[in-house]
């Protein structure tokens, strides 16, 4: 084993990669997939299907143990938003080819759509209104010491999400 030199820097480890070791193993157990998979899904899917489609899994047939042991491809479940499922269908076969051409090797054979609400891409919350009264008076105080236009902004925004008063649910 060969240590580090005194005074070197390890290696930088992106959280992503940290993250995709801990979660990769789970949905290949659990659905078939990787993060790279869902991460990528975007440009396979194309601009026509990106939006109102995600893949769930890939059911792989069992290997009985008995008979043919070579490799088969699996059955992708895409979930897809109401009548754009009759378009997907149309598209299946292209679809099917630009994920296999993503794995590398033939992955899946088919394609099984589920019609149901697809997860919106994050939006961005809306901003919280300007503090009144006390509240951002307070703030001010807080900032007064600041010199930085942009942490001053920087700041500004995060105590006025902080002293807002609570919403009642």
């Amino acid at each position: 084993m060969s240590y580090p030199k005194k005074g070197a820097r390890r290696g930088v480890v992106q959280i992503s990669e940290v993250a995709n070791g801990i979660i990769d193993p789970v949905l290949a157990r659990r659905a078939g997939i990787s993060t790279a998979l869902l991460g990528s899904w975007d440009e396979i899917a194309g601009e026509g299907f990106a939006d109102c489609t995600r893949p769930e899994k890939i059911v792989w047939p069992r290997n009985d143990g008995y008979g043919e042991t070579s490799y088969q491809p699996g059955v992708l479940t895409i979930a897809c938003e109401g009548a754009r499922a009759l378009f997907l269908t149309h598209a299946q076969g292209e679809l099917i080819a630009r994920i296999n051409g993503f794995f590398g090797f033939p992955a899946v054979r088919q394609i099984r759509i589920v019609q149901k609400p697809v997860a919106p891409t994050s939006r961005h919350p809306k901003r919280p209104p300007p503090l009144k009264g006390e509240a951002a008076r307070r703030l001010e105080t807080m900032m007064e010491g600041i010199e930085s236009e942009a942490l001053k902004k920087a700041v500004a925004r995060l105590g006025t999400a902080v002293l807002q008063k609570k919403r009642k649910a």
